[in-house]
């Protein structure tokens, strides 16, 4: 039996346990269960020392006479306001990011940057393609079956909602190892092999791991997988947890997760130490493997997604913080920053910093479910919307060579962008026999480009869709059957609605989204449920009847 009917079969058996059972026990029947299959699903091995490939350019080349080396650095879950570069940070901007911030000063902020989507694996296929993900059925982030089955059972914030969730019982759906994006895609990696540079992979991939769609069958000549989620051992001494018993969804992880790691598709491991470190730590024996020819490093940081967990070290260097989840949340960026900081003075180091083209950015905004308010301050919503707070993310380029320091460009952009700026970065040609989204950002920054990179941009997610268009957008949400419509130019933290007042501007919207969607076929994989989420209350506050929401379909 496959994994993915293992967790479809277990998903009716903990749902068939739960019936006629009281709340308390209910909840501790599906977590118990959740236990047990982590455990099976998984044999984490000791931890293995991760031995990178050492090479060197064939024709011996200096760093400013190749290539440009390309580092992408990807957060998960990173809050507009958890940086201080905007005059914004954690804990009222007493956390500082100065690392992640040098990338901006030094380089060029794109201040209106958008994620490809609400939810991580979307935006994650749209940076690897170069394309809306929704062009080849990526639609929704990929979810074990059976997991949809039991997450509300497990009591906490979805329960209590005033607006309970819709299940699709009835649809079918694929193996999970099957949810991902599909070999046809030609991925940045895969370009970039083709131009001679050694390709590298770490942390969360979350775009399939059967039929050709792991790192290593998608273009990576090396991968460290994050296997699972824990930052470290829940009991370590070297940890501090917090533990959100108002999400369902953070008991479900907490349950449901191993602390583990594995290279190249072998077996899975412990890795060696707190894992935003670890990740970094492993970076940096990268670029030290590779400074002698062009690479790609793609580092796909967990952090600062949940389950939250930070070191000891890092905890009690912010005493001053009296909230315990938001001090651990605080913990998680300062290492995050400190990994950051690591990977630039590795390229320094070596001599690669002149000649290295580093990006940043998160895959979505600041999650509702970490119970933190100013996670996305000012915008309005969070992760699992396409509301501003769930897409308008840090988006940062530095490359001393060609980006002049302190450049901003406030037209928006898109994940896409990403592919097709470090394509011709590298001098490779972007595929031709497909529709492809993307475009080199650089020519705009250095103003070589009249116009802006986009008119028009677009986000779908079943019940969820939004459409930017010249600084007019419009979210649709359905249920509730509603549509709101915003002057961004005017309105960029979405507080006035105008679809009642600018009809003319409705419609134009309306026109330019059913034509996008006429053009994307449909998912790969059906939607398994809906779930409200308020647009104004974090999961820790209660739903009153007159708040704002949507559904999202996952």
């Amino acid at each position: 039996m496959s994994k993915g009917a293992k967790w479809a079969v277990g998903g009716v058996v903990v749902f068939g346990l739960l019936a006629g059972v009281t709340y308390l026990n209910r909840a501790e029947i599906a977590l118990a269960f959740i236990r047990q299959l982590a455990k099976a699903r998984m044999v984490v091995g000791p931890n293995e020392v991760v031995e990178w490939t050492v090479g060197s350019d064939p024709q011996g080349r200096p760093p400013a006479e190749r290539p440009p080396n390309i580092v992408l650095i990807l957060a998960d879950d990173l809050g507009w306001n958890d940086l201080t570069f905007g005059g914004g940070g954690v804990a009222g901007g007493t956390v500082p990011t100065p690392h992640i911030d040098s990338i901006a000063a030094e380089g060029v902020n794109f201040t209106n940057g958008y994620a490809a989507n609400g939810t991580c694996a979307p935006s994650r296929a749209a940076i690897m393609s170069g394309r809306y993900g929704t062009r080849f059925g990526f639609e929704f982030t990929p979810t074990p079956p059976g997991m949809m089955s039991i997450v509300p059972h497990l009591g906490g914030g979805t329960n209590e909602r005033l607006r309970p969730p819709i299940m699709n019982e009835d649809v079918e759906t694929i193996p999970f190892e099957e949810m991902g994006m599909p070999p046809s895609e030609i991925t940045i990696a895969e370009l970039l092999a083709e131009q001679g540079y050694q390709t590298g992979h770490i942390g969360k991939w979350h775009l399939g791991r059967a039929g050709g769609m792991a790192p290593h069958e998608q273009g990576f000549d090396e991968s460290l997988l994050m296997a699972s989620g824990l930052y470290l051992p829940e009991d370590s001494p070297d940890v501090v947890n917090s533990k959100q018993d108002f999400d369902p969804i953070d008991r479900f992880l907490w349950a449901g997760m191993r602390y583990a790691a594995s290279f190249n598709e072998g077996e899975a491991f412990e890795p060696a130490g707190y894992l935003t470190d670890y990740y970094t730590d492993e970076a940096v024996k990268f670029i030290d493997a590779n400074k002698d020819r062009p690479f790609f490093l793609y580092l796909a940081h967990w952090a600062p997604h949940t389950p939250l967990q930070a070191t000891r070290a890092d905890y009690d260097a912010l005493s001053h913080i009296e909230n315990h989840r938001e001090r651990v949340y605080a913990a998680m960026i300062l290492a995050l920053d400190r990994g950051v900081g690591r990977v630039l003075e590795a390229l320094e180091r070596n001599g690669l910093e002149n000649d290295t083209l580093v990006l940043f950015t998160s895959d979505n905004g600041g999650a509702g479910y970490i119970g933190l308010p100013d996670v996305n301050d000012p915008f309005r919503g969070w992760k699992i919307t396409l509301f501003e707070g769930g897409i308008h993310v840090p988006f940062f380029a530095k490359w001393p060579a060609r980006i002049p320091a302190g450049s901003a460009l406030d037209a928006p952009v898109h994940h896409f962008d990403l592919y097709a700026t470090v394509a011709a970065a590298a001098d490779a040609p972007l595929p031709t026999d497909r529709k492809m989204d993307g475009v080199d950002l650089l020519p705009f920054v250095r103003g070589e480009a009249d116009g802006v990179p986009h008119e028009a941009l677009f986000w779908r997610s079943g019940t969820s869709q939004s459409a930017l268009v010249n600084g007019w957008k419009l979210n649709v949400s359905d249920p509730p059957g509603r549509a709101w419509l915003f002057d961004l130019n005017t309105d960029p933290n979405e507080q006035h609605d105008l679809a009642a007042e600018r009809p003319d501007k409705f419609a134009e919207l309306q026109a330019a989204l059913a034509a996008h969607n006429a053009e994307q076929p449909p998912p790969a994989w059906a939607a398994q449920a809906s779930f409200s989420v308020n647009l104004d209350k974090d999961l820790s506050f209660p739903d009153a009847p007159e708040d704002e929401y949507i559904y999202w379909s996952n």
